[in-house]
């Protein structure tokens, strides 16, 4: 076998170690569970390797859009942040999964630090990426994934027992991948860890999780003016706050028609675990009236929330509804006073 351990958080020995310790974990049966599909399960892994003392390890784990896990440096730990996160893996398991997935990562970082430099990429400081997970669909077999990512850049990916080059990683890609595929037992290795164990583990986690993965928060939703854009134009903002699950459909419209100039921000994160979201709009100020804010979520059952934009009164309108009842009402006392 080749011994140039290129990207060797998935290629050695000591690496599927760290995937085999990790998914072996979850070896649970699937339970029925109604989530809307697909559902994606990641484990997220960076690896910063500065020089042959100095390796940084970043790590999370997702279900879909919610972090159900995150690395710790200080411990070189998973840690848990749902009391659900664990499924229904006993402690004993979590510990002893922990601690091989520890000490396998030393071993890969230290097979990168000896061999890296005499193998496909450059000795100076460098960063790779790996995922690993499944989606899973009702009634439909499970899809398993692994990709792997250098400098930020799609790499190589595992799909149906082998590996194959990103279109953009060049030739780099396509060795890494000829070696890659010389381990034979490792891909089955990986095969049955992403189409197998991993799925398993997914539905013990929306069976143990569920009131939280379904939680269904109503957003909060209301309109403002932004900075001016221009002369004669306005910046309407559509702000939707407090929503969960993270999926929201937002437009503005006048009437059935939506308004193509529409413009998405992030959603963000609260700290209670919904989101927050805002839609802008740059418009003639003598187009505005009409336009309407269209909200859709699965917490509303099935209804739009509608907000319509109303045009601020001016200060001089606002002066004469306030003054001109208040002058009537003194003009009335002095014409009772003089007649009593």
């Amino acid at each position: 076998m080749f011994q140039c351990p290129v990207v060797s958080l998935v290629a050695t020995g000591s690496s599927l170690g760290i995937m085999v310790g990790w998914w072996l974990l979850i070896l649970l049966d699937r339970q029925s569970w109604d989530f809307q599909e697909p559902i994606y399960f990641r484990v997220i892994r960076t690896s910063f390797l500065y020089n042959r003392s100095w390796t940084q390890n970043l790590g999370s784990v997702w279900l879909d859009e919610l972090q159900t896990h995150a690395w710790d440096n200080k411990t070189h730990t998973f840690t848990f942040l749902w009391p659900w996160s664990q499924g229904n893996l006993s402690n004993e398991e979590v510990v002893t999964g922990e601690n091989l997935f520890y000490s396998n990562t030393i071993l890969v970082n230290q097979d990168f630090r000896e061999h890296v430099s005499k193998c496909l990429f450059s000795p100076d400081p460098f960063q790779v990426q790996m995922v690993i997970g499944c989606e899973l669909h009702v009634g439909k077999p499970s899809v398993g994934f692994m990709r792997i990512a250098y400098q930020g850049s799609d790499l190589i990916s595992f799909w149906n027992m082998s590996w194959w080059p990103s279109p953009k990683g060049g030739s780099r890609a396509q060795q890494v991948c000829r070696l890659f595929n010389q381990y034979h037992e490792d891909n089955e290795l990986i095969q049955t860890l992403i189409i197998d164990y991993c799925p398993r583990y997914l539905s013990s986690l929306l069976d143990v999780g569920k009131a939280d993965l379904q939680r269904q928060v109503r957003p909060e939703a209301w309109l403002s003016a932004g900075p001016s854009p221009g002369s004669g134009r306005l910046l309407l903002v559509c702000h939707i706050s407090g929503f969960h699950p993270k999926p929201v459909w937002v437009m503005w419209m006048r009437g059935e028609q939506e308004q193509r100039g529409t413009q998405r921000g992030d959603v963000l994160p609260h700290a209670d675990g919904t989101w927050y979201l805002q839609m802008s709009l740059d418009v003639k100020a003598t187009e505005a009236a009409g336009l309407s804010c269209r909200v859709r979520h699965s917490s509303l059952g099935g209804q739009d929330m509608v907000l319509y934009w109303e045009q601020p009164r001016s200060m001089g309108l606002v002066f004469l509804a306030v003054i001109v009842p208040l002058v009537l009402l003194a003009g009335l006392a002095l014409w009772l006073w003089k007649r009593w």
